[in-house]
Parts: structure tokens; C-alpha cells; sequence
């Protein structure tokens, strides 16, 4: 038993609250070394007539070590716990400060669960596990009103480039709602849509208006109000680590120096604020002379911006907000957020921008979920650059699902493309087969997942500013197919609780490998996904105990042979299968 390899700690992704009643317990262990884990688990105040031992079961693997787990519903909310480790015959017991060969005598030095305080159970808002977002750049959606053009507006559907405009605005997409309606899309994120100079609105001028290229506030509760008649959630992008060079109060430092009020709303490290050698004397995001990095730390911009957080809440009703470089601001900054926006609306989604490992930021008192850069890596290393196989695939996968407690992973925004990055059919070399592989797993995994506005209908386009085309809405000129199959995507996901909230086991997944296969399990519904990462047919044989089996696809019915079940798959192909009766 390779002890060394053993980890537990009593915090956050390892012994976390689920919900009021409900302990999660995780351990980590070599991978392949241990036969069973038990939690030894009772009350600290009523040891004898409470303890237990709880069977742990391997919820996620990956290369090096397997990542037990169990659940513990203490009788009085609070928990004394340890751990019994079985290899063979050989069994170890682990307390907080030790291992040992004897079972402890009394539960002193055990861990502990002190007590489940319903104001620290981390509780994401319930309804963002059953959503499917769409993500629009106002710009480049759809014109829907002329006289708002800027006048260097450019024919729409011209080429895009870093500074020019096509006159997307916000009635374009009240105009077309009626797509996402039908596509099946129960949310929208929103790139900035408040006063700025720039095409893409990161540089805000004005926190406190609607820029009026896309509209105005009166525009904007339209805009929600039809969504929200159409149970579809908004979010608004809030940039606070940084603000424009055209924002007020960095006009003034710019103007009087060292003299201005605002001279502490930023981090100037030398006056008077300029560029030496391409770098801006003062802080900034990147080194991006037009975005000023704002003090967040200051009480008077902490005030300004908590107020904007609150404002657009209350006075439009959005239904959240999505973070912009979030992991750049402080986090006493966002534990404040995080009370205003929640009492203005407790069922509001905060989502931060972090393309790495975020548990920091995922303890229940800043973020609800971060945007899922680490799984979109990994879906795009198997399915489109081929430098994971699919052994490597799963392990990439269980070491996500490991980082972070249960209620995060099954809200996290899961994303395939966006305004950062190259479109996802370019991604896949234009062929529709990989790119269907790549959303069908998005679809098909715990949290939820985001469609990049115009993939559904073949939008291409390299890295910015490529990514940001106009969108197409000529039907004509649309891919019809590629849309009925998200739509159907959707569907099937919407119509069961498994793919959504459900446990996930990798069923194949070998070392040089390229067929996946898993199951979703929800109480007695059971889906299975079959995926072929390869330009050849290849089978897939399991031994099942359901008899007869429906690809939730095609409606084909598949009976097995003596338990086992076999199905062919052509090369890229896929088969998502229900039982029959489902």
C-alpha cells in the first residue's frame, strides 16, 4: 500500500457540505492500489451510537492516482471522520495525524466536519444545471436598427477586423429570438453591451450606459423581458479588473497627473501616465494602454462598481453576470460582490473568466462556476489536435471533476469556442463529424454548456478578430443539418436528468486509443454514449444488464446477444443509447 500517495484534507473539493444535510467525503490513492476504502464516520458528542463505516467507490481517475468518494447524512450535522484502507488483506487506518494498523481507540484525532452552517453551504442557483447558453457579441449578431449605426458602419457580413463595425445592436437580437426559441437555448451571455470605443466593448467609457450603437436602457429591459417570456436567462459581461481610456475618471489622471481625484482609482506607477518602449507607466490588462486596471481595492471604485453590479439587476432584471479576467482582482473585492449581487437577486449566476484551475474562487463565497477552459482543452487536445488518446482523454477529465465539490462541476460553464478563440468547425479542419464529436460530449457531460453564436449554423473563423463575423441569416446560406442537429442535441439532453446531474463512469477508454464510451446514470435511467475518434468504423461490445437499448439519435432499437451489447460505429460516428422503455 503506497501510503505516500495517500491525500485528504478537510476542506473545499475534499470534505465539503452538498446541501444542508449532506457531507461528501474524497480521498486520493495511488491509482490501482487500493481494493476498498471505507469512511469511518459518527458524531463527535455521540461517537459509539453513531459510528459507521460508509463503503467509498472510485468517482474519477486519471494517470497517477483514483479519487474515492462517499456521502454522509449526519443525524446532527456535524461530523467526526477517518478513513479505513483496504489492499488485499491488508488494512490501515488514516486519521488526521497519522496512519496506523489499529483501529483508534476513540474518534479525538480524527478529522472533523465541525458543523454544516447553512450560510457556508455552497449553493449555486439550481436552475443553471438544466440550462443551455448562447453567446452573443452584440456587434456581430444582427442589425436591427440602422439609425443606430456608427458612421464608419461597414455592408453586413464583411470581413472582420479589429476595428471596424458592422452594426449589430440590441433589437437585432430581440429580432431573432425566435432562432434561439427554436434551437432550444434557455440562456444568453452577453459580451459587453455598455459604452465603450471599441468594436467589443472590453474598454468601458461609461459602466452606467447602454452604448448607444446597441441601444439603450429602455432597449436593453426589452430585450430581458422578451427573453425572460421565452424562459431564457440573461447574463451581462461585467468588466471590473479594468475600465477604458475614455472612462471619466481616467480622463482626469490623464489631464491633471498626480493632482487628479482619481489619481488612486488605478495603479500608476509613474506620472505622467503615458507609454516608455510599448508599456504602459501604470497598470493595465496586458499591456493594453486603452484598459486601465482599476484599484478595486479603493473604497470609492469598490463602491462605484458594487453599485453597477447592483443597478443592472434591479433596474433590467438580468439574471447574472459573467466576470471579466477575474482571477486578476482581489478577492475581498468579490466575497462583496458576491453579497450585493445575491441579495439584489439570490438566484443570480456569477461566473468568472479563469482558464485554470479555480478552486480559490469556488468555496461558495465569491463565484458560483468559472468558465471551463481546463475541460475545452481537453476536448479539443482528444477530439481536434490528437495529442490525448482516449485513456488520456478520461484522465484529463476525472482530474477535473476531482478539483472542485460536486455542485460547481454541475454548474460550470462548459465552452467549446468563443470571441477569444478560433470558431470550432475551423478548429476541426471544417470537418462537421469532429466538430458534432466535440459538442456532443459538451452535451452529454455535467454542467452547462455553451454555443458561440453561428456555430449551429456553420459559422467559421480563425482566432480574433476571424472569431467575430457577422452572423449569417440567410437561410439559404446556412447549414440546416448542422442546426437540426444541435437542436435535436438539446433536446435529448433536456429530455433526461442524467446527462445533466447524473454520475459519469468512463465504460472504454485505452492507452492509444480513439473509442470512448460512458454512461450517465440517474437513478434507474441509464444513457450510454459511444464516440469514435477515428477515420475508420470501429465496434464497441458491453456487457449490460438492460435487454433491449434505443439510440436516442435515430430511434433505432438494439437488442443484445447473450448480455453483451455490440454496436458498429462508421468513422467519426456516434450513438447516444437509452433503454428502450425510456
Amino acid at each position: 500500500m503506497l501510503l505516500e500517495a495517500v491525500y485528504h484534507r478537510p476542506r473545499v473539493n475534499w470534505s465539503y457540505a452538498y446541501d444542508e444535510n449532506t457531507i461528501h467525503l474524497r480521498l486520493r490513492a495511488k491509482k490501482g492500489d487500493l481494493t476498498e476504502v471505507f469512511a469511518w464516520v459518527g458524531d463527535k458528542y455521540a461517537w459509539d451510537q453513531t459510528k459507521e463505516l460508509i463503503p467509498m467507490t472510485v468517482f474519477a481517475s486519471d494517470d497517477m492516482f483514483d479519487y474515492w468518494e462517499c456521502e454522509s447524512v449526519p443525524p446532527f450535522r456535524r461530523l467526526k471522520y477517518g478513513f479505513l484502507l483496504q489492499k488485499g488483506k491488508e488494512r490501515i487506518w488514516m486519521t488526521e495525524s497519522e496512519f496506523q494498523a489499529e483501529r483508534p481507540l476513540n474518534p479525538y484525532r480524527l478529522f472533523e466536519f465541525p458543523y454544516i452552517n447553512r450560510g457556508d453551504v455552497f449553493a449555486p442557483p439550481a436552475w443553471v444545471k438544466d440550462s443551455v447558453f448562447y453567446q452573443i457579441f452584440p456587434e456581430r449578431f444582427a442589425n436591427g436598427d440602422p439609425s443606430l449605426d456608427p458612421e464608419n458602419v461597414e455592408p453586413w457580413g464583411g470581413v472582420p477586423k479589429p476595428n471596424n463595425f458592422f452594426g449589430g445592436d440590441l433589437q437585432g437580437v430581440i429580432n431573432h429570438l425566435d432562432h434561439l426559441t427554436e434551437l432550444g437555448i434557455t440562456g444568453i451571455y452577453f459580451t459587453p453591451v455598455f459604452a465603450a470605443a471599441s468594436n467589443h466593448k472590453y474598454d468601458t467609457e461609461d459602466y452606467m450606459r447602454v452604448d448607444p450603437h446597441f441601444g439603450d436602457t429602455e432597449t436593453l429591459k426589452r430585450l430581458v423581458d422578451a427573453c425572460h417570456e421565452r424562459g431564457i436567462r440573461v447574463l451581462l459581461d461585467a468588466v471590473f479588473n479594468h475600465s477604458g481610456s475614455t472612462f471619466a475618471p481616467f480622463v482626469d489622471v490623464v489631464r491633471n497627473g498626480e493632482n487628479s481625484v482619481y489619481k488612486d482609482w488605478f495603479h500608476i506607477r509613474k506620472f505622467p501616465v503615458h507609454s516608455e518602449n510599448g508599456i504602459p507607466t501604470y497598470d493595465a490588462f496586458g499591456f493594453v494602454r486603452e484598459m486601465p486596471k482599476l484599484n478595486t481595492e479603493h473604497p470609492d471604485v469598490k463602491r462605484y462598481l458594487l453599485n453597477v453590479a447592483e443597478y443592472w439587476i434591479k433596474e433590467v432584471g438580468i439574471d447574472g453576470w459573467r466576470l471579466d479576467v477575474a482571477n486578476e482582482v482581489d478577492h475581498a473585492f468579490w466575497r462583496d460582490f458576491r453579497k450585493v449581487v445575491k441579495q439584489a437577486n439570490p438566484e443570480a449566476y456569477i461566473l468568472g473568466e479563469i482558464w485554470h484551475e479555480s478552486a480559490p474562487w469556488l468555496e461558495g463565497d465569491k463565484f458560483d462556476a468559472v468558465m471551463n477552459y481546463p475541460f475545452t482543452e481537453a476536448v479539443l487536445d482528444f477530439f481536434m489536435r490528437g495529442s490525448l488518446d482516449s485513456e488520456g482523454f478520461a484522465h484529463a477529465i476525472g482530474k477535473q471533476l476531482s478539483r472542485y465539490p460536486l455542485q460547481a462541476s454541475e454548474v460550470a460553464f462548459n465552452l467549446l469556442d468563443s470571441h477569444d478563440t478560433a470558431r470550432l468547425l475551423t478548429l476541426a479542419g471544417g470537418d462537421k463529424r469532429i466538430m458534432k464529436l466535440t459538442a456532443l460530449f459538451q452535451f452529454t457531460f455535467m454542467g452547462a454548456p455553451c454555443i458561440y453564436y453561428g456555430d449551429e449554423i456553420g459559422l467559421e473563423g480563425g482566432e480574433d478578430p476571424g472569431c467575430r463575423k457577422c452572423m449569417e441569416w440567410d437561410k439559404a446560406k446556412q447549414d440546416r443539418e448542422l442546426f437540426g442537429f444541435y437542436r435535436k442535441l438539446i433536446d435529448i439532453r433536456k429530455s433526461h436528468p442524467s446527462l445533466r446531474t447524473g454520475t459519469m463512469t468512463f465504460l472504454e477508454a485505452n492507452r492509444h486509443g480513439s473509442k470512448l464510451a460512458y454512461e450517465r446514470r440517474l437513478g434507474d435511467e441509464s444513457v450510454i454514449v459511444l464516440l469514435n475518434n477515428e477515420d475508420t468504423a470501429q465496434s464497441f461490445h458491453f456487457n449490460v444488464e438492460i435487454e433491449r437499448w434505443k439510440d436516442l439519435f435515430t430511434g433505432e432499437t438494439l437488442s443484445i446477444s447473450r448480455g453483451v451489447l455490440s454496436v458498429k460505429l462508421p468513422a467519426y460516428g456516434f450513438a447516444v443509447l437509452g433503454a428502450a422503455d425510456l
